[in-house]
């Protein structure tokens, strides 16, 4: 048998030969380096936190997870015609000790079972909202087309003085690199306003890390992107993970059969991961997003984007359930399956 880190090779080839679905994040472990360690965010309850960058974030109880505030006293981008008054970027000289925690998560994952990955988030498109507000965001790309692609350019270059501090330092074989890029229904851009701001510069930090060691870029955004896979290709994207429903996985997986690109998702967390949810839900979930499909450039996960779930409980019943089908459908045992990867880690 094949081992997770091994099975998901063989799911990327297009002419791979897997021995069974990858099952969620089990082929893949994640050392946060001293880019999220040191970049405070605040914890379940807890509100008005400032980040490196100065956008503020509140956690509040009773919510999925941090979002940055836009209010008026609490934006930090006020006017965009003068961003870089505003805008001043953390340095990337980390300290030793924060590189000693990411190394000390790095070691303790198996390199044979699964793959070493570094963490990045919020990406290029959360950023700018989170310094300004989604709503001001969204007009600034149509209104101020020019200082818009500056301050892309300035995140850029950032992010790639980044992208040589994990690769120099932690040598990560994957990377799991958050940005979302639309809602459940619709990219947030259209297709050519997301490709002139965004392709080149994600082109260049993907191909960065590419050529620095890393050998499988999953770029999560758990949405609707189906009217965006051609970018993606042109970025490097090997896994785009979060693609939910309504993107019609299958026909995707059909459409891009023997393109350099595997999707990931194909579980919506809505209909798994809420209160009162039952076992019964997920292996229904599981079944579905399997039935008719194969396990060459698919991965049945849910669309969070990082192993677990808000409601505690949820993703390992999703793990169960596709274990369970791939013992009675390939002819494994689960005990096998499980002694194939190295032991789950849950984030969330």
């Amino acid at each position: 048998m094949l081992t997770a880190k091994e099975n998901l090779r063989e799911t990327l080839k297009p002419d791979g030969h897997p021995d069974r679905f990858v099952n969620s994040y089990e082929w893949i472990k994640i050392a946060f380096g001293p880019n999220i360690l040191g970049n405070p965010m605040p914890k379940y309850g807890e509100l008005d936190v400032v980040n490196s960058w100065g956008v503020t974030y509140s956690y509040p109880e009773g919510t999925p997870g941090p979002f940055p505030l836009d209010t008026p006293d609490k934006v930090l981008i006020d006017d965009i015609e003068d961003w870089k008054e505003y805008l001043k970027a953390p340095s990337t000289d980390y300290p030793d000790a924060l590189w000693e925690i990411s190394q000390g998560m790095m070691d303790a994952i198996d390199g044979d079972k699964a793959f070493k990955a570094c963490f990045v988030a919020p990406g290029l498109f959360e950023q700018v909202h989170a310094f300004m507000g989604i709503t001001e965001a969204l007009m600034a790309y149509m209104t101020n087309e020019d200082e818009m692609a500056d301050m892309l350019k300035y995140l850029t270059e950032w992010e790639l003085q980044v992208a040589e501090q994990l690769c120099s330092h932690l040598h990560p074989d994957a990377i799991l690199h958050h940005d979302d890029w639309g809602s459940e229904q619709n990219s947030f851009l259209r297709p050519e306003m997301f490709d002139e701001y965004f392709t080149e510069h994600y082109k260049q930090i993907y191909q960065y890390y590419h050529e620095h060691g890393v050998e499988v870029i999953m770029h999560h955004s758990d949405s609707y992107c189906a009217n965006l896979i051609d970018y993606m290709l042109e970025m490097g994207i090997d896994i785009w993970q979060g693609c939910m429903r309504s993107n019609d996985v299958p026909a995707l997986v059909e459409k891009y059969k023997g393109q350099p690109i595997t999707f990931m998702g194909n579980i919506d967390n809505k209909q798994v991961d809420f209160d009162g949810w039952t076992v019964e839900d997920c292996e229904k979930a599981a079944l579905s997003a399997l039935e008719g499909m194969e396990p060459h450039q698919y991965i049945p996960s849910i669309t969070q984007g990082g192993p677990g779930s808000v409601y505690p409980g949820t993703y390992m019943e999703l793990i169960k359930a596709v274990d369970a089908y791939n013992a009675k459908t390939f002819g494994h045992n689960i005990e096998d399956i499980q002694a194939a990867r190295d032991e789950l880690q849950i984030l969330f």
